[in-house]
């Protein structure tokens, strides 16, 4: 069972190698595309259709962003949500506490027309901005990680090897 978990986890990590650093783009390209991916995976509502827009619209390395924002998409706002209520209830001012309970209530009685009611907007609205700062945050640690290993592995590539 363990060596079963452990080839498939193997087979994903070499998959993103695979897509991520032997994609022949700049490596400033790659790794802003990887953080455009990775931005827009952790802001809810946003993902790999949304990747792939706006990598296009700004050249940046389309198969970076999708991947980044494949990795990231959707599970992470459920990590995140509680952080997220509690940095945006700080920046605004308000008790995280309430915000959350506040924010269980819409999810317990859910209606897309109640999201357009000013009192909603109250709730919502520190909410998104703590996801703006923890995407922001994520996708600048992308960007720095990801150049970082690519330049290591031009570096690796064309050094002469040393028989």
């Amino acid at each position: 069972m363990k060596k079963e978990i452990k080839n498939k986890l193997s087979k994903f990590f070499k998959s993103i190698y695979s897509r991520l650093f032997l994609l022949d783009d700049t490596p400033q390209k790659i790794s802003l595309g990887f953080g455009l991916g990775v931005f827009l995976g952790v802001m809810p509502g946003m993902g790999p259709l949304a990747a792939l827009v706006l990598a296009s619209f700004f050249r940046l390395n389309r198969s970076a962003a999708l991947l980044g924002s494949l990795m990231f998409n959707t599970w992470i706002n459920f990590v995140t949500l509680v952080l997220a209520i509690k940095i945006g209830s700080a920046i605004m001012g308000l008790n995280w506490r309430l915000v959350y309970n506040e924010c269980l209530l819409i999810f317990k009685n859910f209606h897309f027309a109640n999201l357009f009611k000013l009192p909603i907007l109250k709730i919502v609205t520190p909410v998104l901005i703590g996801y703006f700062v923890i995407a922001v945050g994520a996708a600048i640690i992308a960007y720095a990680v990801i150049l970082t290993i690519l330049k290591i592995v031009k570096n690796e590539r064309s050094r002469p090897d040393k028989t």
